[in-house]
């Protein structure tokens, strides 16, 4: 393990958590999984409603079809 000129800390991490440096990492960390997690909730929750009207769709067209061929 290294030891910083400055601080004489034993690693990075404990360098960064002693900094305030280390406080932004940890901001933007938080703030990207809050991002992540409402992008996937967001992706997810529709996903039942579009595979309903992507079915009835399909039921539709089946129903025309048999109708138009006989």
């Amino acid at each position: 393990m290294k030891r910083h000129l400055t601080g004489g800390c034993v690693s990075e991490l404990k360098c960064l958590w002693q900094r305030e440096d280390g406080q932004d990492l940890t901001e933007y960390v938080l703030l990207l999984a809050f991002i992540a997690l409402t992008t996937a909730a967001l992706v997810i929750a529709p996903m039942s409603s579009v595979n309903q009207i992507w079915e009835d769709g399909n039921s539709e067209l089946s129903t025309a079809a048999s109708a138009a061929s006989s």
